[in-house]
Order: structure tokens, then C-alpha cells, then sequence
């Protein structure tokens, strides 16, 4: 069974910065693209952004273009968000997705209504002074 487990959330004041991790268990990511949702209180999910295998391409929503980048670590079998300059709005549980397929992920952090091969439990963010 695909399982990702994301962890790094927590409390951080407006301008600071977070890490999340994503680390699959059960598979290895080496042949997976993973990407980064997030599901403010009360709002629908909105993709962020996504990172090929191989080539390790990557994708960004404007949102958080500039802000936030994705990296992967295929030994540890981990992606990282390295989320800068948070602001109120970043606020929301996090989640990862993998998917065997960049395009299929990236079209879902576009906002294609799409089946993922796995997905994580989430971790909350909270930006606020």
C-alpha cells in the first residue's frame, strides 16, 4: 500500500518560514512525482506545487511561485516545501500526493479533478502573529 506521511507544520508569525517533509513508506518515490496541496479552513484544496522524477522538473501555482520551492531527496525517499515569507493566507493543512505521472500531477495541482496514486494525512500551518 502507497502511504506518504507529511510532518514540519506548526505555529510561525507572518515573514517566517516553514519546512514541510513528505516521506513514503511502503514504496520508494524514485519513480513517483510528488506534489504539495493545501486545504485553508472552510476553502476547497488548491494545488501548489509538484517535482518530476528524474529530470526533477518542477511546477508552481502563482500563489506561491517566488515563496515556496519543492525539492526531493531520493535516498531518504523524501520531498521537502521550503515555504518562505508566510503570510496569513498560507494557512491550512498541507498534504503531498504522489502520482507515477508528471503530467497527471501537475494537471491536478492545476485543478483537474484527478485520482492520485496516494496521498497523505495532512499536517496543519498556521501563520499568525
Amino acid at each position: 500500500q502507497l502511504r506518504l506521511v507529511e510532518s514540519g507544520g506548526g505555529l510561525v508569525q507572518p515573514g517566517g518560514s516553514l519546512r514541510l517533509s513528505c516521506t513514503a513508506s511502503g514504496f520508494t518515490m524514485n519513480y513517483h512525482a510528488v506534489g504539495w496541496f493545501r486545504q485553508a479552513p472552510g476553502k476547497d484544496r488548491e494545488g501548489l506545487s509538484c517535482i518530476n522524477h528524474g529530470d526533477e522538473a518542477t511546477y508552481y501555482t502563482d500563489a506561491v511561485k517566488g515563496r515556496f520551492t519543492i525539492s526531493r531527496d531520493n535516498a531518504e525517499n523524501r520531498v521537502y516545501l521550503q515555504m518562505n515569507n508566510l503570510k496569513p493566507e498560507d494557512t491550512g493543512t498541507y498534504y503531498c500526493a504522489a502520482d507515477r505521472f508528471f503530467t497527471v500531477l501537475k494537471d491536478a495541482i492545476r485543478g483537474t479533478p484527478t485520482n492520485l496514486d496516494a496521498w497523505g494525512q495532512g499536517t496543519p500551518v498556521t501563520v499568525s502573529s
